[in-house]
């Protein structure tokens, strides 16, 4: 089922048990989420209690071997249905996406057996939140152009430089950084993934920057001066680290791509009821043709962006997903998100600039879907590329 309640094409994607999970986390999301989330956004972040709340109830690494305390089942449509439903209820500030669909995928591949019963129990209980540190001041979303450093010293890592923008940066237990271990390699070559911890001397925090949406999710600046990294906190191969990176980005922008068309379902089935509970000259604001033609293109717009989606999805799940795919899907429906929610808002009048009214949250925590995951200008570079251009 699609995550609003809009009139035509309905998704084929998901079967009983992704149904049954939805319903898990609806439940869960309504008590342990949707009460507190304006004081999250007041605080700047989430409690650590959610996330162990999370983890015991199975919403953290589903994807993880059971050996290591996931639930065992490699199927991209149980992420998908968390994060319609995150999406739906408007948690902007819950990391689980990050935590599950960006993050797992490196743990879970690249880990060594070591490395996988160290970190891989905590991370499915929610005692160890993650983040990944690629983007740096002034690189953006080049990520050939990294200046953080890491030299080899006997049996570490001696690791210095800035990262920022980082989800989930204040909670975080463990980083991983991606750093440039051959400094003589060109371009994307001589880059490794090192995974530091928690306490380890050298690392600190910078701000909880303040944004312009997604005010309840923990987005720091990270700092590294001198840390020493055990060398068998090495994740994947050392100097394949762009490699690594390549490998992960199509699901992570399929993860925001799933965000995107969950958004535009909900502020469009929110708006589909404002408009009609809503009069103005002595009618509903819906009953104008000016509401039904909005209404009517964003909701095409949003079937099609579905449909598209699902079938990444589905492709993701063959290990057919391209990179070029996963970019459109990403371009595509997060201009979509910031049309429809741009939209909607106009549809709500001088209401919908009310903070009490979720479609403004929605209109500013959609602005940097285009930004984040790699912009929608490198994400059309890409697609270029694939043309021979």
């Amino acid at each position: 089922m699609a995550c609003g309640t809009l009139p035509g094409m309905r998704s084929s994607l998901y079967e009983a048990d992704h149904e049954d999970f939805r319903q898990t986390v609806r439940t869960w999301l309504e008590k342990n989420v949707a009460p507190f989330h304006g004081q999250w956004e007041r605080d700047g972040i989430v409690p650590r209690e959610v996330w162990l709340s999370g983890g015991e109830q199975g919403l953290l690494g589903f994807d993880v071997d059971e050996r290591y305390g996931g639930g065992g089942v490699r199927d991209f449509r149980y992420n998908a249905v968390l994060d319609e439903e995150v999406t739906r209820i408007g948690a902007s500030g819950l990391g689980f996406g990050l935590h599950n669909d960006v993050v797992a995928p490196y743990l879970r591949d690249l880990c060594t057996e070591e490395q996988a019963q160290r970190w891989l129990p905590g991370f499915c209980r929610g005692e160890l939140i993650t983040a990944i540190a690629m983007t740096e001041p002034g690189t953006g979303s080049d990520l050939q152009a990294i200046r953080t450093t890491a030299r080899r010293d006997g049996d570490e890592w001696v690791l210095s430089g800035a990262k920022t923008f980082i989800t989930n940066g204040i909670n975080a237990d463990l980083v991983i950084v991606v750093a440039r271990t051959d400094p003589d390699a060109p371009g994307a070559k001589g880059t490794s993934l090192l995974v530091v911890e928690r306490g380890m001397p050298g690392f600190t925090r910078g701000r909880n920057l303040d944004k312009v949406g997604l005010k309840a999710q923990d987005t720091a600046e990270l700092f590294f001066d001198e840390v020493r990294v055990p060398a068998d906190n090495l994740l994947g191969t050392e100097n394949r680290g762009f490699a690594h990176l390549m490998e992960n980005l199509p699901q992570e922008r399929l993860s925001i791509a799933v965000g995107a068309v969950a958004a535009c379902e909900t502020v469009l089935a929110q708006t589909r009821e404002y408009v009609t509970g809503r009069t103005a000259f002595g009618r509903p604001v819906g009953s104008f043709q000016h509401s039904r033609f909005v209404l009517a293109e964003l909701t095409t717009e949003t079937t099609i962006a579905r449909t598209f989606v699902d079938e990444c999805v589905r492709q993701l799940g063959a290990g057919e997903l391209t990179a070029v795919d996963a970019a459109m899907a990403k371009y595509w429906t997060t201009e979509l998100q910031n049309k429809v929610a741009d939209r909607c808002l106009q549809l709500h009048g001088g209401y919908g600039y009310m903070d009490e009214y979720p479609v403004s949250r929605a209109w500013r925590d959609a602005r940097v879907q285009s930004i984040y995951g790699g912009t929608n200008e490198i994400m059309r570079e890409i697609i270029g590329r694939s043309l021979g251009l």
